[in-house]
């Protein structure tokens, strides 16, 4: 087996899909507690600790490409916390935080568009 790794450089972006990119921005910036560094009406972008959360628009007469194809993980701190501030927010529960191999601890929301975003408490990764 070929050694890919020196071609990829790591995890960068991770773009949800929305049918109200208004409404949903307002709402991942309540989320993460930031300002979109790119607002355009075709993509919001969003830097969060040196990655990029990235909002586009669902197209009209397009559904919502569905949950679960893909997954991607932020990490927290306080996985209890994170995961407790966006139901607050209107996530609905997806997977309560769980134990995946100690200390590792994982839960998953989905937002208001139905897009799924994991949590990670992972101190074994710095």
């Amino acid at each position: 087996m070929t050694n890919i790794s020196k071609h990829f450089l790591g995890l960068r972006t991770t773009i949800y899909r929305v049918n109200d990119l208004p409404k949903a921005t307002a709402w991942y910036t309540k989320a993460f507690g930031v300002i979109p560094y790119y607002n355009e009406p075709y993509y919001v972008g969003f830097e969060i600790g040196g990655y990029e959360l990235g909002l586009q628009p669902i197209p009209k007469g397009e559904e919502h490409p569905g949950a679960g194809g893909v997954e991607t993980y932020w990490g927290v701190e306080d996985i209890q916390a994170a995961y407790e501030h966006l139901l607050s927010l209107g996530a609905t529960a997806h997977s309560e935080p769980r134990t995946v191999g100690e200390p590792i601890q994982v839960a998953m929301v989905k937002d208001p568009w139905g897009n799924i975003l994991g949590l990670i408490y992972n101190p074994l990764f710095k």
